[in-house]
């Protein structure tokens, strides 16, 4: 995205400007990010990776900056599989997908392949995001945000999932 720091751990992704591990420590200065932005990032770290991600979110989020994650959601791919209508997900519209025949064998498929360590429903996230500091924690809709840095980024129709989560500021959080 134009005017961001892209970081990717593949190399050959277009628009890159830092290959990075995300398992690793983030290479920023503590405090130096007003608003950090991960879509379909988070799903693919082991659960302690994830967190261990979301802590260096926090280390390098200025006091009452914000970091905004959006992935697929556990809670839509369970709905609509309760209710029979497993099929209704904008991925298994594709033509590449149309060789899934059962619930199972979606699932299967949702969770193991293209590297899906973690899937998180809304209660997840919530729960990873407090692990890892942030107080304030708010779902948000595709494309939208109170801060305008955050409109409009989502790019898959599957980001079902958003959340955005607050650094709370120092006063807040000896006040409390």
């Amino acid at each position: 995205m134009s005017g961001w720091i892209n970081i990717d751990v593949n190399a050959d992704v277009n628009q890159v400007d830092l290959v990075w591990d995300l398992a690793r420590e983030l290479p920023f200065p503590d405090e130096s990010c007003e608003v950090i932005f991960s879509e379909h990032v988070l799903e693919h770290l082991a659960v302690e990776q994830g967190v261990s991600f979301l802590r260096e979110c926090h280390r390098t989020l200025c006091e009452g900056g914000v970091v905004r994650i959006a992935m697929p959601s556990l809670d839509d791919l369970i709905e609509k599989s309760a209710t029979g209508n497993w099929r209704d997900q904008s991925w298994l519209r594709e033509e590449s997908w149309k060789f899934i025949q059962s619930r199972a064998e979606m699932f299967n498929i949702f969770f193991r392949w293209w590297g899906h360590q973690w899937i998180y429903d809304r209660e997840e996230l919530h729960r990873r995001l407090k692990e890892a500091g942030f107080e304030k924690i708010r779902d948000v809709s595709w494309g939208e945000s109170e801060v305008e840095t955050l409109n409009g980024l989502e790019t898959r129709c599957d980001s079902l999932l958003i959340c955005e989560a607050v650094k709370a500021s120092l006063n807040a959080t000896n006040a409390a």
